[in-house]
């Protein structure tokens, strides 16, 4: 099967592309290096640096490559940088989806599978673990601007038969996650402590987050690529995981001593955020496998191979 993955540079795309090219598919990727790494790019894929925002060149590549499927995980992420600049967070996560869902349209891709956001859809759920049929109340740009996207390949499906599966991640960890950015609290706690640094909880530690292992996504995504056609799915672990418990594994896994530090809990972060993975379960005949402390055992023997920092 020819597929192309949008952002198979970055953490989740990267790793997808590796299983994909290993089970035999022809993969091509689309990626801007904005926050992917030239690194992660299998030399078996066919690798275009092309930013999302920019219509034309997306549309060169789609022509080029005809992809039969295609995954879309090219996003800006960043939750506190989609609130201080709105405009950006909507070119990249609304206009950029368009652009890509476009492109695949005018060309004939026949299906696309779209990684959205469990854990910023929701918003302060009532009900954890949150199913999909829960309201959808983001309360960032970000958890807005991935729901438009669901918004637009819904609206693509009824007007023009386009297939689509949309995954909403929980928060994903594992190798190859960027321990310098807003998100990722496992590689950031990792990349910290391997260097003897304190890393800061902001709060008392008691927040909870779904953490699911990125290997475990990947195979929700080989599994959506040919079921689970017009359905939204949860992928998480349905397990609520506090963040003083990361601290702890990550800790653990280090070999560091140190008790965290504390800071002010910051304006707008959820209190709670898991999502409940049975229709996944039911219906892509998908689990996660992967326990957390084994996830987070892996993920800084990834960092500490590779010294980043």
């Amino acid at each position: 099967m020819k597929i192309l993955v949008t952002g198979g540079a970055g953490f989740i795309g990267s790793n997808l592309v590796d299983r994909f090219i290993a089970e035999g598919h022809e993969v091509a990727i689309i990626d801007n290096l904005a926050t992917g790494r030239r690194s992660n790019i299998n030399p078996g894929a066919s690798f275009h640096e092309v930013s999302i925002t920019d219509a034309d060149a997306v549309a060169e590549v789609f022509a080029h490559e005809r992809p039969e499927v295609a995954s879309h995980h090219a996003a800006q992420m960043d939750v506190r940088r989609s609130v201080k600049e709105p405009q950006f967070d909507a070119e990249t996560n609304i206009i950029g989806t368009i652009n890509v869902i476009e492109a695949g349209r005018a060309v004939g891709t026949r299906k696309f599978v779209f990684a959205s956001s469990g854990g910023a859809i929701y918003g302060d759920a009532e009900v954890v673990p949150t199913p999909e049929t829960a309201p959808l109340q983001p309360m960032s740009h970000y958890g807005t601007s991935k729901r438009a996207g669901e918004l637009y390949f819904g609206l693509y499906g009824r007007l023009y038969g386009l297939g689509w599966t949309v995954l909403r991640y929980a928060n994903v960890y594992g190798p190859r996650q960027n321990p310098h950015g807003e998100a990722g609290v496992n590689a950031i706690f990792a990349n910290m402590m391997l260097r003897g640094e304190t890393p800061t909880i902001f709060g008392r530690g008691d927040k909870t987050r779904d953490y699911v292992f990125v290997a475990d996504v990947v195979e929700a995504n080989v599994r959506a690529l040919t079921l689970g056609d017009g359905e939204f799915f949860n992928i998480g672990t349905g397990v609520q995981t506090t963040d003083q418990e990361v601290y702890d594994a990550v800790a653990a896994a280090v070999g560091f001593t140190q008790p965290a530090n504390y800071g002010e809990e910051r304006a707008g972060d959820v209190r709670h955020s898991c999502v409940d993975p049975s229709k996944a379960r039911a219906i892509l005949g998908w689990e996660p496998t992967v326990e957390f402390r084994e996830g987070v055992r892996r993920t800084v023997e990834y960092q500490r191979e590779r010294e980043i920092g």
